[in-house]
């Protein structure tokens, strides 16, 4: 089978940056509360730049770091699309001069990079595509209900973008395997109940448009099931907590991430984050951790990472890499 390797990445952030004391003369809360409960310190919000505006900085920035103009596949995690109809991420391929590829949307939540992560692979390794840009990208700030201190605090806006380009089997820095999973029975754990047919359909259904989450009961689920999918996708890899030198879990919260360590009997030195400073944006987290860890010095060619994410749906995911020899640039400030 084709082999899968990661040839560039890039990143973009809207640049209107929202503190925690900024959140306090809005809500009934406090630096001290956010960071004690999420580890987050600041995060990132949209006034006018679209989910579409960030996918085509980060993207732009993604196809530079791998020095090509052109890929045969975009894939758009997104749970923020520019429209309901059509899919965001065909006017991003037009919007980077991609010229009639292959462009769709992926919508797995917080869980959504390593989804598209896996359907580009497949892409790739059924020779259905040599390239392809993958793009995590949302304004969860579009979203929210900013009097509700349990979200409001905890989500960002951004965009990170991978370029990903078919090989020769067991070529060094590889996209190895992934592990991919649901639950649609917890799907009001994570949800915008209005919106959509359901809602038109029935009547008396929750019409709100603003974002929901029930707190406790996700943080129990997500640390057993990115637990449980980091587990399956190493032994596919045939690799060890102890074979990894990093750990790049979605940026959802600092506590969170520190369970899944525990639980993996990892090292937490091992987890990279950036949630401090760009809080939870959902499908771009993961690309846009790699990418600061990238800028910052901190990965290496051939350093072996396990991803892993949990999402509504519910949705959860894990993939393992080995990181390549790649030049990128800090995620571009959009003028918002």
């Amino acid at each position: 089978m084709t082999g899968v390797v990661l040839t560039g990445i890039g990143g973009a952030l809207p640049d209107n940056h929202v503190s925690n004391a900024d959140l306090a003369g809005l809500m009934d809360t406090s630096d001290e509360w956010i960071r004690g409960r999420t580890g987050i310190a600041g995060r990132y919000w949209s006034r006018t730049t679209s989910t579409g505006d960030l996918a085509v900085a980060a993207g732009r920035r993604a196809l530079d770091s791998a020095q090509r103009d052109e890929v045969d596949l975009v894939v758009l995690a997104t749970t923020t699309p520019d429209h309901p109809c059509p899919a965001t991420a065909p006017a991003v391929a037009a919007r980077l001069g991609l010229g009639p590829v292959g462009a769709f949307d992926v919508a797995a939540v917080c869980s959504g990079f390593v989804y598209a992560l896996a359907v580009a692979k497949g892409f790739l390794a059924g020779g259905l595509a040599r390239s392809a840009l993958v793009i995590g990208a949302e304004t969860y700030s579009t979203i929210l209900d900013r009097e509700d201190r349990s979200t409001a605090v905890i989500f960002g806006d951004g965009a990170g973008a991978v370029v990903l380009c078919a090989a020769e089997p067991g070529t060094p820095a590889s996209l190895e395997h992934i592990d991919l999973g649901s639950n649609g029975e917890d799907r009001q754990l994570v949800w915008v109940p209005g919106g959509g047919s359901y809602e038109r359909t029935h009547p008396g259904a929750d019409r709100s448009t603003r974002f929901a989450m029930l707190g406790r009961e996700v943080f129990r689920t997500a640390v057993t099931r990115m637990a449980q999918s980091s587990e399956a996708v190493l032994r596919r890899s045939g690799w060890t907590t102890a074979d990894l030198d990093w750990i790049v879990g979605h940026q959802a919260n600092e506590r969170i991430l520190g369970a899944v360590a525990d639980r993996l009997a990892a090292d937490r030195s091992k987890l990279i984050m950036n949630l401090d400073r760009v809080g939870n944006t959902s499908a771009a987290s993961i690309p846009l951790a790699l990418l600061d860890a990238v800028t910052s010095g901190l990965l290496a060619g051939g350093d072996r990472l396990l991803l892993t994410a949990f999402g509504g749906g519910t949705t959860w995911g894990s993939a393992t890499l080995v990181w390549p020899e790649v030049k990128a640039e800090p995620a571009d400030l959009i003028p918002t």
